[in-house]
């Protein structure tokens, strides 16, 4: 069993007049420690990565371990030149941290064979524990279940980011015990969990995150009743931030609640008034519930 455990959260990076804002990051990280998150992605998919600079990836990645104990925190480590990733990642494990989020190399779609050449590589490089983020919808390339059964046997592989969309491969992988099953997918939380997987890395959960972390000890304590009340709570609010390109709406829900300022870098743009209609509303409910 892997430290990667409960609610996890892929860190929307704040800015300002087109620079990192540090001020709007220390002020999220710390309500999302106080609402009970159990750990914290830097530079995963939501934390905009591939509009930043390495250096900027590393100075979100300081300032959050400025903050947060190691074992609570984990960097995205994406890329499709193996040369410069794994340049980047003995740059990054310079630090302490509790593991790196990796996904497949982007656009190139390599072979099964070359899939599982890569993350050997990757993870024979490591000195820390990897979660595999497994998402063919922006990677471009899906495992084979054998693939990535072969893949996750890796001692230093510990733990998966399921966002494949194949039920298949997410029951194979929950069956084998070889690794530790988060749900990347914020609709499919309940069942998920349900089914056993161990925890979520969900963007949705840096709204009400209180509410996340009870869903997910509901379940964990075989409160079933509670929680599926508790999702369907949520499932307004989850529905309602993935219409528009992620992670938009997440920076509006934040931007509404007075926590960062709503600003993304090109070519990504602002949630639509629509979206800032629906999530004012949605935002309302959940609060009245939660009075």
């Amino acid at each position: 069993m892997s430290s990667f455990q409960g609610i996890w959260v892929p860190l929307v990076t704040p800015f300002h007049n087109g620079a990192i804002d540090f001020v709007g990051l220390r002020r999220l990280v710390s309500h999302l420690l106080e609402e009970g998150v159990d750990g914290l992605i830097v530079c995963g998919t939501t934390g905009e990565p591939a509009a930043m600079g390495k250096h900027e990836q590393l100075a979100v990645l300081d300032a959050v371990l400025e903050q947060v104990p190691a074992r609570q925190v984990v960097m995205g480590l994406a890329g499709n030149n193996l040369i410069e990733l794994l340049h980047f990642q003995e740059e990054i494990l310079k630090r302490p941290l509790a593991g790196l989020l990796v996904p497949p190399p982007y656009y190139i779609r390599p072979s099964q064979a070359g899939l599982e050449a890569f993350f050997q590589t990757v993870a024979d490089a490591s000195s820390v524990p990897l979660i595999l983020y497994d998402i063919p919808y922006r990677t471009g390339v899906a495992f084979e279940q054998s693939t990535l059964l072969n893949i996750v046997a890796h001692e230093r592989i510990v733990a998966i980011k399921d966002c494949g969309g194949n039920l298949g491969n997410t029951l194979a992988l929950l069956a084998s015990g070889k690794v530790d099953v988060l749900c990347g997918e914020d609709n499919q939380i309940f069942n998920a969990l349900c089914l056993g997987a161990k925890g979520a890395i969900a963007a949705s959960a840096h709204v009400h995150p209180h509410l996340f972390v009870a869903l997910y000890r509901q379940i964990r304590d075989n409160q079933l009743a509670a929680g599926r009340a508790t999702f369907f709570q949520l499932l307004p609010l989850i529905q309602s931030l993935f219409i528009e390109p992620n992670p938009a709406p997440v920076k509006t829900a934040l931007a509404l609640q007075g926590l960062i300022t709503d600003e993304l870098r090109a070519p990504m743009q602002r949630s639509s008034d629509a979206m800032v209609g629906r999530l004012k509303e949605v935002l309302g409910v959940l609060g009245s519930d939660n009075r």
